[in-house]
């Protein structure tokens, strides 16, 4: 009901549950780590690890929603925040682990480390409603849902701005609908990931048939595929959203860690406000492991999106092994730009009525390392 409400701990939820939050109502979560102990079973950037419990934790569930128009608070005071300049050595960890196939028992992140928790997370579920409610002040990830299938988020607002909150994170998961709903976040606004590494290609279940439809969405970037990515994404239609401002509007990332494959994407009808980037595919992103499984991204069309003002229209890079191959740029009007492209290694891209400031491109692009 309405009111705020301290909750001492985390919210997990079992199926058939409605957690209802009436107009008013604000559940402010406990500031102190400890509160989140003992350890579940849960997904860290793409890989398994027990870990503090997220805020409110579903696992192995049907029929289970979180409704309503009050506010899920994390807690601006939280001690999860002053993480975020600790966990280099634990990121470092889990990394490793599952690069290497470290056991899940052996991969124990609990008191004395540093990885912060999510917030609202799914691991495990069918048949999932997330409506109405607002959520703020997350530790790290917003919404989560991990091995999930048939979900449906409509009419949220995400209003979290710490470093990685991400609005809504949909990792190896199937029939997802997200849509009419306001997200202002510290990174990602709606991105689709699938696992890290051997860990994601040994869990191997990819993230498709997925559509994001009608969302306004501002922050750090807009929509985002990878750099977890390893179990691959197929199917997913991005439509009729508005990006407003921040630094990549559209930005695809993965490294030769990952592997696997991402295709048939379709993004259309989109407004566009002002970013630093419009399109990034930075395929070749930072790892320090060693790894040489390339990832292929191809089948993606980019169509009907009207742009105010971008620095770059599109930048790629991409290993010489591995191009960004059969993408489509269609009926694509920008304002002003003040670069128009950057590339390395791509092939077969396809230009219909691109128009870039006051110049007009059509045409096919191969653009590669010469052998």
């Amino acid at each position: 009901p309405e009111g705020v409400w301290l909750v001492k701990g985390p919210i997990h939820l079992v199926s058939k549950i409605d957690l209802h939050l009436s107009e008013g109502a604000r559940l402010l979560f406990s500031s102190e780590p400890s509160d989140y102990l003992p350890v579940v079973k849960t997904r860290w950037e793409g890989t398994e690890l027990m870990h503090y419990s997220p805020l409110v934790y579903a696992a192995n569930v049907t029929d289970v929603a979180i409704t309503g128009t009050g506010t899920l608070d994390g807690n601006a005071n939280s001690v999860f925040k002053t993480w975020h300049k600790l966990q280099n050595n634990d990121i470092e960890k889990i990394r490793k682990m599952g690069f290497t196939g470290v056991p899940l028992e052996k991969r124990v992140f609990a008191e004395g480390t540093y990885l912060r928790p999510g917030f609202v997370q799914f691991f495990g579920a069918e048949r999932v409603l997330l409506e109405d409610y607002t959520i703020v002040n997350a530790p790290f990830w917003v919404n989560h849902l991990v091995y999930t299938q048939y979900a449906t988020v409509r009419n949220i607002k995400v209003d979290s701005h710490f470093p990685n909150n991400d609005g809504i994170d949909i990792e190896s998961s199937q029939y997802v609908l997200v849509e009419n709903s306001l997200f202002r976040t510290g990174d990602d606004s709606v991105v689709v990931k699938s696992g890290r590494d051997l860990d994601g290609r040994t869990v191997g279940i990819p993230s498709e048939n997925i559509v994001v439809r009608n969302n306004d969405m501002g922050g750090e970037d807009g929509i985002g595929l990878g750099s977890e990515m390893s179990g691959g994404i197929k199917n997913v239609f991005f439509e009729d959203n508005i990006l407003r401002k921040g630094d990549s509007a559209i930005r695809f990332k993965a490294n030769l860690d990952r592997g696997g494959l991402v295709e048939h994407i379709r993004v259309r009808n989109f407004k566009v406000e002002s970013f630093k980037n419009l399109f990034w595919f930075q395929l070749n992103y930072p790892s320090n492991l060693g790894g040489n499984f390339p990832s292929t991204y191809r089948d993606i069309v980019f169509e009907n999106f009207e742009v105010e003002q971008v620095g770059t229209f599109l930048e790629v890079h991409a290993p010489d092994g591995a191009p960004l191959q059969g993408v489509t740029f269609k009926n694509i009007h920008v304002k002003q730009v003040e670069t128009p492209l950057v590339l390395e290694n791509v092939i077969d891209l396809q230009f219909e009525d691109v128009q870039i400031g006051s110049q007009t491109v059509d045409g096919t692009l191969n653009w590669r390392a010469t052998p």
